[in-house]
Formats: structure tokens, C-alpha cells, sequence
């Protein structure tokens, strides 16, 4: 297949990217290059242009005879989108829109959306399954809401089929430390503890250790990069084998604590990660973890590299070499 990967350039952009071309496919990355980086286009061609431009786009996929679309282009940062609203709908709303709009003239019927968990909000239950209800508490999951209502309703008055896929906590890189995660500023937990126990940067902020979790910290489902973008894979081929649109959640079904990433990354890297104590983040639930039954059920989906260990050796290779370190 030929593969339109909106955002491309990006942390999960990239990944999935590499996946495709390791299994056949070729990817075609459209991004403005905003926040993505050109250095991580490397399995097929760049075009460099906003996904807003339905013109472009839609040349874009004449051009090079798009048969699908994965889109990673939207604003996350959720502190960024509670002070910058606008902007979160513009990007992570109309760019969908205009993507649309293109996909229907060029006659591409299939999407693969990331959507993520924060459609969910504060969860009435543990784990969190596809039935929760949709009460997102900020405007990141908000504007992922709206799409994924978007899409429903595009879908069922005509052809297209789409994949929403509900992220937990996306981490770690490819296996190799070839790519990894690249965002400026860096807001997630894994790379700055990295760059704590590297000793560079500010000091690692522990927001609140009083939750009602086994060690006090939030506990999180942390899900690999990597096993992310096999998702992805295995979500386009269902589409193309004909079945209808769906939506799910990806991540491991198992919790793992603020503690248990820092324990990991100490025993990964064999430095100390000192946390400094600081008060909690409003919206921060004590625990968000995922139900995969239906990932299981749909994709046949279990992941492979996204225990704690793993994530954090990934990772660290990809920053050890990055930032001309030398890992234990």
C-alpha cells in the first residue's frame, strides 16, 4: 500500500512509518514540519505542507496514489491546549475537516485516526473500557471527542471507514535507537526522567505522592511505541479487508506507577533520579488503565515490548545516543 501518514514527522508519526516500510508498504509523510522533524523522515518522501491546505492535500494524494491515511497531525501538550484553545481546534479539528474534504475528491476511503483515553476524562471505572462514557476534561481530549463524532457521522452517511484509536501513554522508541521521542518542550514522564538521571535539564517534578495507589504516585498503562504502530497496521488491514468503522483502546491493560517508571529508569541506566516533590496537576486521575478485550477481539493486538524494563532500555538508547551519552 501507499500510505498518507499526516504528521509523519512526529514522535508516533515516525514509528509508524518505520513499521510500514518494514513490512512492504511505502509511507508518504505530509507535515508542515511545525513540531515534527525533517531528520525523522527517512522510509519515503516528505511533503512538506499543512494538512489544512485541502488543495494540496488532495494533489498530494493524486500524485502519489494514496490508497489509505493515518493521521498523527494535532496539538497534545494538555496545559498548552487549556491556554491556547484556539489553536488546539484549529489544528486538531479543522485539519481533520480539510482532511476529509480531500480524502472524499481523491476517492481514499480508509483512515486510521489516533484519538486517545483522555476522550474519557475522569473514569467512572477501572479498567476503562470502549463504554465509558466520552466526558473529556480538557480541550486535547476534547478536540479528539469532536473528531471521533465527526467521524461517525461522516461514516455512516457515506464511504468511508475509519479506525479511532484510543492511545493510553505512548513511550519509549524503536528498538534499534534509530528514532524516538522528540518533543521541545518535553512534557512526559519517561524521557525526563532520562534526562534527570542524565543530568541535564531541571529536576525531575514528582506532582503529588498521596494518591490512593499502592506507592502514592498516579498509576499509568504504559504502551510502546513500537507495539503502537503494529496496532496501527493491524487497524488499516482490518479496514481494507472490509469491515466497518471502529474505535478501541490501545494499551497494555496493566498499570505501572509515577515510582515504578523511576525505579526502572535507575536500574536501567544506573543513575540516581532524584524527584523533587511538587503539588499535584489538576486533572490528574490517581489511575488510568485500559480494558483491551476488544483490541484483542478486533486486531488480534497483544503487545510485545511495553513492560517497564524494555520501554525504559529503548529509550535510553535512543537519548544515549542522541545526547552523546554512553548507556550501562
Amino acid at each position: 500500500m501507499r500510505v498518507l501518514v499526516v504528521g509523519g514527522a512526529g514522535y508516533i508519526g515516525s514509528h509508524i512509518c518505520k513499521a510500514l516500510a518494514e513490512r512492504g508498504d511505502t509511507p508518504i509523510v505530509l507535515d508542515n514540519l511545525s513540531r515534527g522533524h525533517r531528520h525523522a523522515v527517512k522510509w519515503g518522501p516528505l511533503i512538506e505542507q499543512d494538512v489544512r491546505n485541502v488543495s494540496a492535500v488532495t494533489q498530494a494524494m493524486s500524485d502519489q496514489g494514496i490508497d489509505a491515511v493515518m493521521h498523527f497531525a494535532a496539538n497534545i501538550e494538555v496545559g498548552e491546549g487549556q491556554r491556547e484553545p484556539l489553536a488546539f481546534w484549529d489544528n486538531n479539528v479543522a485539519g481533520v475537516v480539510a482532511l476529509l474534504k480531500a480524502m472524499e475528491r481523491s476517492d481514499v476511503l480508509h483512515l486510521v485516526f489516533s484519538s486517545t483515553c483522555a476522550v474519557y476524562g475522569e473514569p467512572q471505572t477501572l479498567p476503562i473500557t470502549e463504554d465509558e462514557p466520552r466526558t473529556p476534561v480538557n480541550v486535547y481530549g476534547q478536540t479528539k471527542h469532536v473528531v471521533e463524532l465527526m467521524l461517525e457521522d461522516v461514516s455512516s452517511r457515506g464511504a468511508l471507514k475509519y479506525a479511532a484509536l484510543r492511545y493510553f501513554n505512548a513511550a519509549g522508541a524503536s528498538p534499534d535507537g534509530e528514532i524516538g521521542e522528540e518533543y521541545d518542550p518535553e512534557t512526559h514522564l519517561v524521557p525526563n526522567a532520562l534526562k534527570a538521571a542524565a543530568g541535564l535539564g531541571g529536576p525531575m517534578h514528582l506532582f503529588g505522592d498521596d494518591y490512593d495507589t499502592p506507592d502514592g504516585t498516579c498509576v499509568r498503562d504504559f504502551i510502546h511505541v513500537m507495539d503502537l504502530a503494529q496496532a496501527h497496521l493491524k487497524a488499516l488491514d482490518r479496514l481494507r479487508q472490509g469491515a466497518d468503522s471502529f474505535a478501541c483502546n490501545l494499551g497494555t491493560g496493566t498499570g505501572i506507577s509515577v515510582k515504578e517508571i523511576l525505579d526502572a529508569v535507575e536500574t536501567v541506566t544506573g543513575r540516581p533520579v532524584p524527584p523533587t516533590l511538587s503539588p499535584r496537576r489538576p486533572g490528574d486521575a490517581a489511575q488510568l488503565v485500559s480494558d483491551t478485550r476488544l483490541a484483542r477481539e478486533l486486531l488480534n493486538f497483544s503487545p510485545i515490548y511495553s513492560d517497564a524494563k524494555t520501554i525504559i532500555e529503548h529509550a535510553w538508547s535512543f537519548y544515549a545516543r542522541r545526547w552523546g551519552l554512553h548507556p550501562s
